[in-house]
């Protein structure tokens, strides 16, 4: 293949496609102003040739973290097909039109949760958190729920993507592929 994203989706298809929350499954690294690492479970919600989509706050702590250092670091792991990607690039927003177009097709309480929680923040107690959901679902009773301004996606294009089989004897098929400018070169690494 010439580019990896067919590949990816590919290897997504054969965990159990993007409805498989097992497939989608992505460990996002990322590091703040002073260098310091930090890394979190998100979930892959698109993919075509621009690269990959993920939905969260951008007032959460991976979301300062990308204002301030706009690169980051993404692992897909399958152990039962013994495969895993790794994705290294640049991250940013998505437009306002796919944030909404998003955001509109998740499930109310869903739409509702973004709203209530200020992700990453301190909380007093759990209760606070059902409270404030609460008070939500009622202001938006009568109305369609519209996507908070501190809510929204990113889009992580690539600069390098890794793919490894595991094999028997430690023999694994490592694949890179690593972008320059619009093209894209294969390398072949040693396990």
């Amino acid at each position: 293949m010439s580019e990896p994203f067919a590949q990816l989706a590919d290897w997504i298809d054969d965990a159990g496609g993007m409805e498989s929350l097992e497939a989608i499954a992505m460990c996002l690294a990322t590091v703040d102003a002073n260098a310091h690492p930090s890394a979190r479970i998100v979930l892959l919600r698109g993919l075509d040739e621009r690269g990959l989509r993920f939905f969260t706050s951008y007032l959460s702590r991976k979301g300062h973290e990308l204002a301030e250092n706009p690169h980051a670091a993404a692992v897909l792991y399958w152990p039962s097909l013994h495969r895993q990607v790794r994705v290294e690039g640049d991250v940013a927003p998505l437009s306002e039109v796919e944030s909404d177009d998003y955001f509109n097709a998740r499930p109310r309480g869903h739409r509702i949760a973004a709203w209530a929680s200020e992700q990453s923040e301190p909380l007093e107690s759990y209760t606070v958190l059902e409270e404030r959901f609460a008070h939500f679902d009622a202001r938006f009773e009568e109305d369609d729920v519209p996507r908070p301004h501190s809510w929204g996606g990113y889009l992580l294009t690539p600069a390098r993507v890794e793919f490894w089989q595991g094999r028997p004897n430690r023999m694994h098929e490592r694949t890179l592929y690593t972008r320059s400018g619009t093209s894209w070169s294969r390398t072949l690494l040693q396990p």
